[in-house]
């Protein structure tokens, strides 16, 4: 799971910084399944060790959205 968020973070790195966080969060939210968001969130809250800065803000961006938007909540 790491690996592969730091993937898609790494895809994104090279746009400008907002754009970047926005790419990434936009991607995990579009293409991965509930239960691995969960294992992300989880993660995260274990201290997200090893995970890039742009899946870390993407990460936060995810759960302050499903607080304000009843239907994303999990």
């Amino acid at each position: 799971m790491v690996h592969m968020a730091n993937q898609i973070a790494q895809f994104f790195s090279s746009y400008p910084r907002e754009e970047a966080f926005a790419g990434v969060t936009d991607h995990l939210k579009k293409f991965w399944e509930k239960r691995m968001l969960q294992q992300l969130h989880g993660y995260v809250a274990q201290g997200g060790s090893g995970l890039d800065p742009l899946v870390l803000e993407a990460e936060k961006r995810l759960v302050s959205a499903a607080k304000t938007t009843p239907a994303l909540r999990s």
